[in-house]
């Protein structure tokens, strides 16, 4: 519902599939998104058949993010079909929007390894600027990233790079590449790439990572030199997992602890009780 400011969701729409959803039911949960994603991706279509192109720019940046948030849950089975069945409609429906917007933006593909990342470069103008490269964390999308960040860079004159790294949007559900700790190794390419872009101020290179990227950009900061100024949003300084195994009086230092029978079934127990822990 935060997006709303920024186009990708609208009020009334996030409380009345709230309020359909089953408390604590992650199947009800995404049905209910996905109804609403795909009404308001209806809505895109018919706007945009009619010529109408800032409501269906505004439909299909909806749809999007509609779609992205049904899909959230269903990772508890990574194997589950409709992970990529309803993050491909999430991509395609926010790419039908950009084709819509005035300013200009680009889908790149960064060389990285054996393969390639993917992202987008929204540029403030025909002329050289500072610039700023934005990733997310452990579950957020490239597309997402948007309404989050990007308009609002746009809006102060800053060019941004927003790109999907290992274990991340298409990078995991495509090419099934996993997380690496060394970050730097996904960022010292997207660094490369920019260098060499004649609307870039090579020394003006600004890093920001969100959510896990609180951990992941530091990280890559520290070992890419090229980067004017880093932010962390937010700052890392305990992973999830290790907190709650504190919580719990389980020792994190014996790694045995951590994988016992005794140690998964409390998880699970904990799990079938809480939505928040699992």
């Amino acid at each position: 519902m935060g997006y709303a400011a920024f186009g990708g969701a609208d009020v009334g729409e996030c409380l009345s599939t709230a309020y359909r959803i089953e408390e604590g039911n992650f199947e009800s949960w995404y049905e209910e998104w996905l109804k609403t994603a795909t009404r308001t991706h209806r809505e895109a279509e018919e706007s945009s058949r009619q010529g109408n192109k800032i409501s269906a720019r505004e439909f299909y940046l909806r749809a999007s993010n509609y779609y992205r948030t049904a899909e959230f849950f269903l990772h508890g089975n990574p194997e589950d079909s409709r992970i990529l069945e309803t993050w491909s409609l999430s991509r395609s429906t926010f790419r039908h929007a950009l084709s819509l917007l005035d300013h200009h933006w680009e889908i790149v593909s960064i060389p990285y390894e054996d393969t390639e990342l993917p992202g987008y470069l929204y540029l403030a103008g025909n002329h050289p600027g500072p610039v700023l490269i934005v990733h997310g964390g452990y579950d957020s999308t490239a597309e997402e990233l948007y309404f989050q960040v990007v308009t609002s860079a746009l809006e102060r004159g800053y060019h941004c790079l927003v790109f999907e790294g290992p274990e991340q949007g298409a990078v995991i559900r495509e090419q099934r590449v996993p997380f690496r700790h060394d970050w730097e190794a996904a960022v010292t390419p997207v660094v490369d790439y920019l260098t060499k872009r004649p609307e870039v101020i090579s020394d003006k290179i600004a890093l920001m990572g969100i959510s896990l990227g609180g951990y992941l950009a530091p990280r890559a900061a520290a070992y890419e030199h090229r980067l004017a100024a880093c932010i962390a949003n937010d700052g890392l300084f305990s992973f999830q997992v290790g907190a709650m195994a504190e919580a719990l009086g389980i020792n994190t230092r014996d790694k045995s602890d951590l994988s016992s029978p005794e140690t998964k079934n409390l998880v699970a127990s904990i799990m079938a009780k809480d939505t928040g822990t699992r």
